[in-house]
């Protein structure tokens, strides 16, 4: 069984929730690949669903082409005991999410046809808490937010 990722070291065990307003100013365009899923709205993507999502294109290409996963879960999310009283500190980390505004690039792949890439992509949408559209180089040329 393959493991999802997690950072192998960070600098602050705990992190702030912070905001996810806005639209992503960096991982927007296709950089590698020829096709991509990208984000329509913003979420946390935690390092399970991204797997799910990997694991859901590599069985339909059956293993043919190139996949690049364009986001990382390098945000710690903590959760404290439960029946814990209030205080006493923030709680432990309890898994690692990827922050994912609108409009950032999640999965980019090569090496196959149009449909099989588009089918590919939709099968790893539906393993993602977040609206998503299939784009390609031809469509994008490299730019715009949707």
């Amino acid at each position: 069984m393959a493991e999802y990722k997690i950072p192998k070291k960070v600098k602050y065990r705990r992190q702030q929730r912070g905001r996810r307003t806005g639209a992503a100013n960096r991982g927007a365009t296709i950089s590698f690949g020829q096709y991509a899923l990208k984000a329509v709205e913003a979420a946390w993507i935690t390092g399970k669903q991204i797997e799910a999502g990997r694991v859901a294109i590599t069985r339909h290409v059956k293993r043919g082409g190139k996949l690049w996963i364009r986001i990382f879960p390098d945000k710690p999310i903590t959760k404290k005991p439960a029946e814990t009283r209030m205080g006493k500190g923030k709680g432990a980390p309890e898994g690692w999410v990827a922050v994912v505004k609108p409009g950032r690039i999640i999965f980019e792949m090569e090496g196959v046809d149009l449909e099989t890439a588009q089918r590919a992509m939709e099968l790893a949408a539906a393993k993602l808490p977040i609206k998503t559209k299939f784009v390609s180089r031809e469509d994008l040329d490299g730019g715009g937010l949707f």
